[in-house]
C-alpha cells in the first residue's frame, strides 16, 4: 500500500480549498434567491449563473484540495478530457437540482429532487475527477466511506437549496454559504479518506498533465470568474432594493410637479379691440 498525504502543503491547500467552497456556495445561493424574486428569462440567467457557481466552486475546492494529495512512490497525472468533463458534469447535474427549485410550484417536492440531483452532482464531479488520476498503481475504494461522502453531499445540498427558498438576508446566506462549505469539505475528505493505493514501481511514464501544469491555471481562472461574477452579483439590486426605488420616483414626480408653482414667464397682455395696436392709424387720424 502507498502511503497517502492529503495536505503536502500543511494547512494552505484545505483551507483554500474550503474557501472556494464557501465563494462558490455564497453566489450559488444569492443568484437562487434573486432568481426566486424575478420571472421569464431573468430567472432562468439567474440560475444558469447559480448552477455554473455551485458547480464551479465544486470543482476548484475539490481540485485545490487536490494539489496537496500525494502519494509516496509514484508521480501524480491527469487526464485532461475526464478533469474537464468532470466540471461541466457538475454544473449540469447541479443545474438540473437548482432549476427544480426555481420553476417547481411544489417547494417540499422540488427541494428534495433539487438537493438529491444537486447532491449527486457534487458526488459525481468528485468520484470523476478521482478517476482522471493516472498514478502508478491502483486505487480501491471503501464502500462503506463512499456511501457515506455521497449522504454527506445529498444532505449538504439540500440544505443549501432550502436555504435559498427560505432566506433572503445577506448575513443568513453568508451563514448558510459557510455551512455548506464545510458539508462539501467534510464531503470531499470522507471521499479522500475512502482511497487506498496499491503502488505498483514503474520506470515508464505516466500520461496526462501534473497539476501546476493544468489543475492549477484552471482553478486560478475559475477562482477569477467566481470573484467577478461575485461582484457583479454584489452590485445588481435586488427586487425590494428595485421596488423602494420605483417607489421614490412614484413619489418624487407628484412633490417635483407640485413644487414648481406659477409659471414665472411673463404673459402678454391680451389685446382689446378697442385699442389699436402700435404703428396702426385711427380711424380718426385718416384723412
Amino acid at each position: 500500500m502507498g502511503h497517502l498525504d492529503h495536505a503536502t502543503f500543511g494547512w494552505l491547500t484545505p483551507l483554500l480549498s474550503y474557501a472556494m467552497a464557501c465563494i462558490g456556495a455564497a453566489l450559488g445561493l444569492s443568484c437562487t434567491v434573486r432568481a426566486l424574486d424575478t420571472t421569464g428569462r431573468s430567472r432562468r440567467n439567474w440560475l444558469i449563473t447559480a448552477a455554473s457557481a455551485i458547480g464551479s466552486g465544486i470543482w476548484t475546492m475539490h481540485f485545490v484540495a487536490m494539489l496537496g494529495f500525494g502519494v509516496y512512490g509514484t508521480d501524480i497525472r491527469y487526464n485532461v478530457p475526464l478533469t474537464l468533463l468532470s466540471l461541466l458534469g457538475a454544473m449540469v447535474v447541479v443545474g438540473g437540482g437548482v432549476f427544480a427549485v426555481g420553476y417547481s410550484r411544489d417547494r417540499t417536492r422540488a427541494l428534495l429532487l433539487g438537493g438529491l440531483a444537486t447532491g449527486l452532482g457534487v458526488a459525481s464531479m468528485h468520484y470523476l475527477g478521482m478517476a482522471a488520476l493516472r498514478l502508478h498503481g491502483a486505487i480501491h475504494y471503501d464502500p462503506l466511506r463512499v456511501v457515506l461522502s455521497v449522504v454527506i453531499a445529498v444532505i449538504a445540498a439540500t440544505a443549501a437549496l432550502w436555504a435559498a427558498l427560505n432566506i433572503r438576508s445577506t448575513r443568513a446566506v453568508a451563514l448558510a454559504s459557510l455551512v455548506m462549505g464545510a458539508a462539501v469539505s467534510s464531503m470531499h475528505y470522507t471521499g479522500m479518506l475512502a482511497v487506498s493505493v496499491q503502488v505498483t514501481p514503474s520506470g515508464s511514464a505516466l500520461h496526462g498533465a501534473t497539476a501546476m501544469q493544468f489543475i492549477f491555471p484552471l482553478a486560478v481562472g475559475l477562482g477569477s470568474y467566481l470573484f467577478l461574477t461575485s461582484a457583479f452579483v454584489a452590485l445588481s439590486p435586488t427586487a425590494p432594493e428595485r421596488a423602494a426605488y420605483v417607489h421614490a420616483e412614484h413619489v418624487r414626480a407628484p412633490a417635483a410637479a407640485a413644487g414648481r408653482g406659477p409659471d414665472p414667464r411673463p404673459r402678454r397682455a391680451a389685446r382689446s379691440p378697442d385699442v389699436p395696436s402700435a404703428g396702426t392709424r385711427s380711424p380718426a387720424g385718416t384723412r
